[in-house]
C-alpha cells in the first residue's frame, strides 16, 4: 500500500493550470480558506484567509480588508483579523464581506468546556522547534549544547522528555515551582543563556510551555495523536509583484481532528527572487516567475505554489498558434502562458540533427548524414531520424555508459572480470531495451556468482545494509534518505524508523568468495539477520519506505518484497525518478533539479507534466527507449536555443532549448571523430571511443579535466560541466587537439590529399564539427584567412603541403575550440 501525497496530478490541478492562464485578472468573487473550520477545546483557534478569485484562481489576499461576523457568537467568535475561537459547543457560520462581495464557512466546535493540559508531543515540542531550541546549531546538535542534548527537531519525544524532566537534577522542569524551571528562565533570558532570546516572556509559546509545566509536565504517550498530513491555504495563487499573501497551515491528526499550526511551521521558498516568506507565513512577491513556498511541521512537508506572470506577456493567440505535437507541449505551453513567457520557434534542421545525434548516441552526424537530412523534404523526417538513432549501436554505447555512471561500474572496487561482467549486463539490458523495472528487479534480487550474473556485483560495491539502503533509494527513487540514519529527515517525511525498516530488507544478504579468478564473489541469502535500530536497541519489522511490514518469520527473500514494492505501477517514486533522469539528459534540466533530489521540499517546476510522464512510462511497461522517443518527438524538445528578443531569461520552464556543455567523453569522442584520429586508452583496442570504456578509472587527463565522474558515490553531483582554466588551457595548448590535428592520416591529411579548394575545406569543417554550412560572413572571413597562406603552384608538392597544413590546422582548431562545438544547443 502506498501513501501518495502532494503532487497534485489531478483534475483539480489541471483546472488550476487552465485558470492560471488568465493571470492576475480582476477578482470576480471571494472565498474563505480553509473551507471548513473544526475547533476542539477552549484553547483552539483558526486563522481565516479571505482570497480574491478570478476564474476560480486565487489572485490576492483580502483578509485585512474584510469585515467578519459570526452567525452565532455563543458558539464561535471571530476578531477583525479573521481569527476564529470557540465559545460553546455547536455549529455556526463565519461570513466575510469585502467591497459588496461575501463568502462564508461553517464552523463546528467540540469540547469547548474541556480543560486539557498542553501535550508534550503536540504542543511543547512544536514550540521548542519553532524557537530553534532543537536545531542542529543548538541543542539538536550531535553532542548537544551547554550540557543539554535534544533530538533534532523533536524526532524523539521520549528522549527529549527525559532530558528535560530527569536530567540536570530535575531543575530544567520544576513542577513544584514552575516559574523557576530552567526551561522557562533560560530561553526567556531571565537567566543567562548562550542561545540568546528564544521564548519571550508573555508570548503565546512561553505561556504554552508554562501551562504544560504547571499541569505537572505530563509525558508523551503512545496514544497521543500524530500528524498525518498538512493542508496549505491557499495551495496556489497567481499574484503581481509587490503583493503580500498570508499562508495558513493546518495539520490533520491521526484522531481525525484538524489544528491550525501556522505559528509553529518552518517556512521556506524555492526561489527568493520570485517570492520570499517570513516566519509568520506572509509571502511577498518580489518579481515575476514561480516559487514553491515550503512548509515543515512535525516531520511533514507540503508546499504552496506562487505564480507571478511576467509583465510583457504575449497574447493568448501566440500560445494557441504555437507548434505542438502532443500533450507534453500542451502542458508546457499552459505553464508558459500562465507565466507570460514567450516561447522560441522550432530549431533548424541543422540544429536538430546535431542535437539529436548527441543526445541519443553521444556522437556527431557525419557531413554526408547532415547533407542527406537537410535535403530531405519529408514532413516526418525528424521522427524517422529519432527512430534510426534509437536503433544504432552508438545509442547502446551512450546509455550503457550513463547507467554505468549510475551503478558505479569501476575497477576501484571491482576486479577486472567482475567489472566487465557488470558492464556487459548493463549493455545487454540497453541493447535489448529491457524495461527499467526488470533492470531494477534483476539488480535487487541478484544472487550467485558475480562472474556469471553481472547484476550481483551491485552487492559487492555496496556490502552492508546501510550502504544498500542509501544507494538503492538514490539510484531508483531519486532521493537521499541518508539524514534519516541518525534522526528524522529534516527535509523529508522519512523517519529514522522508516530508514531502519528499509535497511532490514537487506539484512540477510551474504557474500562469499568464489573459486574463479577475476573477482568471483557469491551473493547468497540467509534465513537470519537483522539491522538494529541504534536508538531503540532492537530490530524493527522490515518494510519498504511506504510499503507494508513483513513478519519477522516471513520465509521470503526480503529483497523480492522490496523489488515488488519498488516496481509496482502504483509506486509514486520509481517512475518519476527515471523519467526525471531521462528528461534532464534530453532537455538540459530536470523537472526536479538536481535530477536525483526528488524530495518534497524540492518540488518539480511542472508537477502536472512530471506526473503525466511518469504515468505514461508506467503504462508503457517502463520502456526507456519509448520514453526517449516521446520526449524527442515533442515540439518542446525541438525548440531553438535562441530566445525571443525581449523575453525573460528562462532555463526552468522550457520556453527554449537549454544550452549545455557536452559531457567530457562526448567532447573527446567528437574531437576524435572530426579530426579522424581516434584516442588511445591503456588496455583497450585502438579505435575504442571514450563512451565505450567500461571503467571510469582509465587514465585520461582530458576526461578528468572535463569532469568525468569517479563513480564512487551514487550522485549526479559527481559529474561536473563547469568551465575551468585547466580546460581552456588544455584546449588551447594541450596535447589532445593539437596532436590530433598534426597526426598523419587525419582530416588535415585527407583534405590535403584530395586537393580540396578553400571553399570545400570550410564547408567540410563546418559540416563535420557543427552540422551546418557556414554563414556568408563566416565563409568570407575564412576565405580571406586561408588566402593569406602563400601558395606557390610551381613549388614542390611537399613544400606546398608544408605551407598549407598550418593554415588548415588553424582553421580546424578554431572550430573545435569554439563554444558552438563544445556545447549542445
Amino acid at each position: 500500500m502506498f501513501r501518495v501525497f502532494g503532487w497534485a496530478g489531478t483534475a483539480a490541478a489541471a483546472l488550476w493550470v487552465a485558470a492560471a492562464c488568465a493571470g492576475a485578472e480582476p477578482a470576480d468573487s471571494i472565498a474563505i480558506l480553509p473551507v471548513r473550520v473544526e475547533l476542539s477545546g477552549p484553547a483552539d483557534s483558526q486563522q481565516l484567509v479571505v482570497e480574491a478569485l478570478s476564474a476560480g484562481q486565487a489572485v490576492g489576499d483580502l483578509t485585512s480588508r474584510a469585515r467578519f461576523e459570526s452567525s452565532d457568537p455563543r458558539v464561535a467568535r471571530v476578531d477583525g483579523a479573521g481569527v476564529v475561537r470557540p465559545v460553546g459547543d455547536g455549529e455556526a457560520r463565519i461570513t466575510a464581506r469585502v467591497d459588496g462581495r461575501s463568502a462564508s464557512v461553517p464552523v463546528a466546535v467540540r469540547g469547548s468546556a474541556l480543560r486539557v493540559a498542553p501535550g508534550f508531543r503536540t504542543h511543547v515540542l512544536p514550540a521548542l522547534t519553532r524557537a530553534a531550541c532543537n536545531s542542529g546549531a543548538c541543542h539538536g546538535a550531535l553532542a548537544g549544547k551547554g550540557g543539554l542534548k535534544l533530538s533534532l527537531r523533536g524526532y524523539d519525544p521520549a528522549a527529549d522528555y527525559d532530558a528535560l524532566t530527569r536530567q540536570a537534577a530535575g531543575r530544567r522542569v520544576t513542577r513544584g515551582a514552575p516559574d523557576q524551571s530552567l526551561l522557562l528562565l533560560k530561553p526567556s533570558l531571565q537567566m543567562g543563556h548562550g542561545g540568546g532570546l528564544r521564548l519571550r516572556k508573555g508570548s503565546p509559546d512561553y505561556a504554552l510551555v508554562a501551562a504544560w509545566v504547571r499541569a505537572g509536565a505530563p509525558p508523551p504517550r503512545e496514544a497521543d495523536p500524530e500528524v498525518q498530513a498538512l493542508e496549505v491555504h491557499p495551495e496556489r495563487a497567481s499574484l503581481e509583484a509587490g503583493q503580500v499573501q498570508r499562508i495558513v497551515v493546518r495539520a490533520r491528526y491521526s484522531n481525525g481532528r484538524f489544528r491550525d499550526v501556522t505559528p509553529w511551521v518552518k517556512f521556506g521558498t524555492s526561489e527568493s527572487r520570485v517570492a520570499g516568506v517570513d516566519e509568520q507565513g506572509r509571502v511577498k512577491v518580489a518579481g515575476p516567475g514561480e516559487a514553491a513556498i515550503t512548509v515543515w511541521f512535525s516531520s511533514k512537508v507540503a508546499f504552496a505554489r506562487i505564480v507571478s506572470p511576467f509583465p510583457r506577456r504575449p497574447s493568448r493567440e501566440v500560445f494557441e498558434g504555437a507548434a505542438r505535437r502532443g500533450w507534453i507541449d500542451d502542458l508546457i505551453l499552459r505553464k508558459l502562458e500562465a507565466l507570460g513567457i514567450p516561447l522560441a520557434p522550432l530549431c533548424s534542421d541543422s540544429e536538430f540533427i546535431r542535437r539529436a545525434f548527441l543526445d541519443v548516441c553521444g556522437i556527431l552526424p557525419t557531413p554526408r548524414e547532415v547533407e542527406a537530412f537537410l535535403s530531405d523534404s519529408a514532413p516526418d523526417k525528424r521522427d524517422r531520424l529519432v527512430d534510426s538513432l534509437l536503433a544504432r549501436p552508438e545509442h547502446v554505447d551512450y546509455w550503457s555508459y550513463k547507467w554505468s555512471d549510475l551503478f558505479l561500474v569501476s575497477s576501484r572496487k571491482l576486479q577486472g572480470r567482475a567489472m566487465t561482467t557488470f558492464y556487459n549486463w548493463i549493455r545487454d539490458g540497453v541493447a535489448r531495451n529491457k524495461s527499467w523495472a526488470q533492470m531494477a528487479r534483476e539488480i535487487l534480487t541478484a544472487r550467485g556468482s558475480t562472474l556469471d550474473n553481472g547484476a550481483a556485483n551491485f552487492y559487492v560495491l555496496h556490502k552492508d545494509p546501510i550502504a544498500l539502503t542509501e544507494t538503492t533509494t538514490q539510484a531508483f527513487l531519486g532521493m537521499s534518505v541518508q539524514c534519516a540514519r541518525c534522526h528524522n529527515h529534516p527535509l523529508e517525511k522519512w523517519t529514522q524508523n522508516d530508514y531502519y525498516q528499509m535497511a532490514g530488507l537487506f539484512a540477510r544478504v551474504r557474500l562469499k568468495n568464489g573459486d574463479q579468478p577475476g573477482g568471483d564473489v557469491l551473493v547468497l541469502t540467509s534465513s537470519q539477520g537483522e539491522v538494529i535500530h541504534p536508538r531503540l536497541g532492537r530490530a524493527l519489522p522490515p518494510r519498504p519506505l511506504d510499503g507494508v511490514e513483513l513478519r519477522p518469520d516471513d520465509p521470503r527473500d526480503r529483497r523480492e518484497v522490496l523489488a515488488e514494492w519498488l516496481t509496482a505501477p502504483e509506486n509514486p517514486y520509481f517512475a518519476r525518478a527515471l523519467v526525471n533522469r531521462v528528461w534532464r539528459s534530453l532537455m538540459g534540466r530536470g523537472l526536479v533539479e538536481a535530477e536525483d533530489d526528488l524530495r518534497l521540499t524540492n518540488p518539480p517546476s511542472n508537477p502536472e507534466l512530471l506526473d503525466a510522464l511518469a504515468a505514461e512510462f508506467v503504462k508503457s511497461g517502463h520502456d526507456v527507449r519509448r520514453l526517449i522517443r516521446l520526449i524527442m518527438t515533442s515540439a518542446s524538445y525541438q525548440r531553438s536555443a535562441v530566445p525571443v528578443p525581449g523575453s525573460p531569461e528562462d532555463e526552468v520552464h522550457y520556453s527554449r532549448a537549454i544550452v549545455r556543455r557536452l559531457p567530457a567523453e562526448v567532447v573527446l569522442d567528437a574531437i576524435s571523430q572530426v579530426t579522424g584520429v581516434p584516442s588511445e586508452f591503456p588496455g583497450y583496442p585502438k579505435g575504442t571511443r571514450a563512451l565505450q570504456l567500461r571503467d571510469a578509472a582509465v587514465p585520461s587527463y582530458f576526461l578528468t579535466a572535463f569532469g568525468r565522474p569517479d563513480r564512487v558515490q551514487t550522485c549526479s553531483c559527481e559529474r561536473t560541466d563547469d568551465p575551468t582554466i585547466a580546460q581552456a588551457l588544455h584546449l588551447a595548448n594541450g596535447d589532445t587537439v593539437n596532436q590530433k590535428l598534426r597526426a598523419p592520416g587525419g582530416l588535415v591529411d585527407q583534405l590535403l590529399d584530395s586537393g580540396a579548394e578553400d571553399e570545400e575545406v570550410i564547408r567540410e569543417a563546418y559540416l563535420a564539427a557543427l552540422s551546418r554550412l557556414p554563414t556568408v560572413s563566416e565563409r568570407q572571413k575564412l576565405l580571406e584567412a586561408l588566402a593569406d597562406a602563400p601558395d606557390d603552384p610551381l613549388a614542390p608538392e611537399a613544400e606546398r603541403r608544408a605551407v598549407r597544413r598550418p593554415a588548415l590546422e588553424d582553421l580546424l582548431w578554431a572550430v573545435l575550440t569554439s563554444k558552438e562545438f563544445l556545447f549542445n544547443h
